[in-house]
């Protein structure tokens, strides 16, 4: 009897090592796609990449990371600090609001920008029209169309990034070090630089690589501005100037910064964890500020709401209203239904191999299953263009090797199966956001009581009868936010979609795109707004769980 168990379990270990293996395949093929394509390039550019443009791909890409990184710490630490500490009016609604930017793509904001700021856009307008100027050679006013026009928008944008694990390490420190330094004599932003921002650098960080990593992702907005980013030198180079070795050894560069964000970030979980045993927490003695304090803070929260979330909306809003009457409602619905099918798509599969990953990881402590469960959560880190790169040359000779098998041996003839088809952007879409999944799902798992488990267990149940009939229906909720991210995330995903799209196929993001290229951004409002109101069904489920936390 004991023989047939072991041989059991032996064989469930087997083949769920066998899985491991698989979905970490999915994952590493890409990215050793594109280092086998640039160290085995047949035309090798690399000394014309280095002496050319890729000093100016490094450098444009370090000054808008650098430039992003400064206003995102500084906005983002500077609202978690004021809606911890203080007690003002709408500090509540402010908490949830802050996050709102979230909901916009950087590229639909850049765009709404690129037309609210422009030379002929109702600022500059504006401008003429009150102090009465004829041209632009009778004032000055900065281009958007630049390093300091992507760094504005990727920062109002992306701070909520920072706030969140700012907020997150605020809400865990005790009110007792703060009073401490009071009694010594010590001024409150004496306390705030020496006290409580060294506790909270560590998740600082954290949420200052996630900028950083969002910021190389991006592609549509730094395009738009004429910035060219390393991310743009790829799909330049690629695309523009048909040198798939030159865009991979581009990649590359990409690969080995997001990598070593990576190292860095892991390092700094470990050391994030500054939780005090005092009750007396920040959040519950909050300071009451004065009605002119309250006023000033209100401003400062309310600044970056408006900037990064309502101008842009208001903007495409005001498109809508223009073009109501003249929206292609069908054409508008395919769009709709392709993204909505893809985005499903996706979300269901990172449940099911999230599920699979999570349950594999927490019962096993086969080295080889956990080697594999890192690598599987490795794409989040992978901007969509190098994605896309590192899928499509694998599914090309896939579809290749499969034709010549049909068409040698049984006289068939096929066309493309798997690249070019909408199969290439759901793998994508499954590499870049099974972290999303994974995270979510695995917070769901350490909630559950082990003792729930552990009586199943010793009922008779097995352990995937465990794992069906008790565990996912208490963690349903996690299972459903996790659904909702990845569709969210998928919806807004442009990058990967748009270079593995199939011909003549759009999403409501690559529709965006082909019109903002055209300078017609008001006949794709629609469809932005779209992107945009989905978006707000994540920042929701955020604050529910931030509430979650703080009670």
């Amino acid at each position: 009897m004991r023989s047939t168990i072991n041989k059991f379990a032996y064989q469930r270990e087997f083949l769920e090592t066998l899985g491991a293996l698989f979905v970490a395949s999915i994952i590493a093929i890409p990215i050793l796609t594109i280092f086998y394509i640039a160290f085995s390039a047949d035309d090798n550019i690399w000394p014309h990449l280095s002496s050319t443009v890729l000093p100016g791909y490094i450098m444009t890409t370090f000054l808008v990371l650098a430039g992003t990184s400064i206003i995102t710490v500084f906005i983002g630490v500077g609202l978690a600090w004021i809606v911890t500490v203080y007690e003002f009016p709408m500090r509540r609604v402010m908490e949830w609001l802050c996050l709102i930017p979230l909901a916009m793509p950087a590229y639909i904001v850049a765009y709404a920008y690129g037309d609210l700021l422009d030379y002929t856009g109702f600022i500059q307008s504006s401008l003429r029209f009150i102090f009465g100027w004829n041209s632009i050679k009778d004032y000055w006013f900065p281009s958007v169309y630049s390093i300091g026009g992507s760094v504005f928008v990727m920062s109002f944008v992306l701070y909520p990034y920072v706030y969140l694990t700012s907020r997150a390490a605020f809400l865990r420190q005790s009110m007792t070090l703060i009073e401490v330094s009071s009694t010594l004599g010590k001024s409150s932003l004496y306390s705030f630089f020496h006290i409580a921002l060294p506790m909270a650098r560590p998740a600082i960080i954290i949420g200052l690589i996630l900028v950083i990593m969002e910021s190389m992702n991006e592609f549509a907005a730094f395009e738009y501005y004429g910035v060219d980013t390393l991310s743009v030198g790829v799909y330049i180079t690629w695309l523009g100037k048909n040198n798939l070795g030159g865009a991979a050894q581009i990649a590359i560069f990409m690969l080995l910064f997001v990598f070593l964000l990576m190292v860095i970030e892991k390092g700094l979980r470990k050391k994030r964890s500054f939780a005090q045993n005092n009750k007396k927490l920040l959040s519950s003695n909050r300071i009451k500020l004065s009605k002119r304090k309250s006023f000033f803070v209100l401003t400062c929260c309310t600044i970056p709401i408006l900037v990064g979330f309502l101008f842009p909306s208001l903007v495409l809003v005001d498109f809508v209203l223009e073009r109501i009457l003249e929206v292609d409602i069908l054409r508008y619905a395919k769009l709709l239904f392709n993204s909505l099918f893809l985005s499903t798509c996706a979300a269901i599969l990172t449940i099911i191999l999230g599920i699979f990953l999570v349950n594999t990881y927490i019962t096993s402590n086969n080295i080889i299953i956990r080697l594999c469960v890192t690598i599987s959560r490795l794409g989040y880190a992978l901007p969509g263009v190098v994605i896309a790169l590192g899928v499509i040359v694998p599914l090309i000779t896939l579809d290749g090797f499969i034709k010549n098998i049909l068409g040698q041996y049984f006289d068939i003839t096929v066309g493309l199966i798997f690249s070019g088809t909408m199969i290439a952007i759901i793998y994508a879409y499954v590499i870049r956001f099974l972290t999303i999944s994974y995270g979510t799902i695995e917070s769901g798992f350490t909630s559950l009581n082990p003792n729930i488990t552990a009586a199943s267990r010793v009922l008779g149940q097995s352990k995937y009868s465990t794992l069906v009939k008790i565990q996912l229906p208490i963690i349903k909720p996690a299972l459903i936010m996790s659904a909702l991210l990845v569709f969210v995330d998928s919806m807004k995903e442009l990058p990967a979609t748009l270079i593995l799209r199939p011909f003549n196929f759009d999403t409501l993001a690559t529709h965006v795109y082909t019109y903002a290229s055209l300078s017609q951004i008001e006949e794709a409002a629609l469809p932005a707004l779209t992107i945009v109101i989905a978006g707000l069904i994540p920042i929701i489920l955020i604050n529910r769980e931030l509430v979650k936390t703080k009670n």
